[in-house]
């Protein structure tokens, strides 16, 4: 059981990592910072906005 609930907790992981860079921030970060926080990462990344695209000009 404890196996099944590292699985739920690294997927959410790698969820809030895509999610992250989809908004223009670090998936790493977010990763790193989803394995510690978990649904309070996602919840954050769901309140805070899009950042503006960084690209060549």
């Amino acid at each position: 059981m404890g196996n099944d609930y590292a699985i739920g907790w690294g997927t959410l992981a790698l969820i809030n990592a895509g999610i992250a860079q989809g908004k223009n921030r670090s998936g790493l970060n977010w990763f790193l910072l989803s394995l510690l926080m978990g649904p309070l990462a996602t919840l954050a990344l769901v309140v805070f906005e899009k950042l503006p695209y960084e690209g060549s000009e």
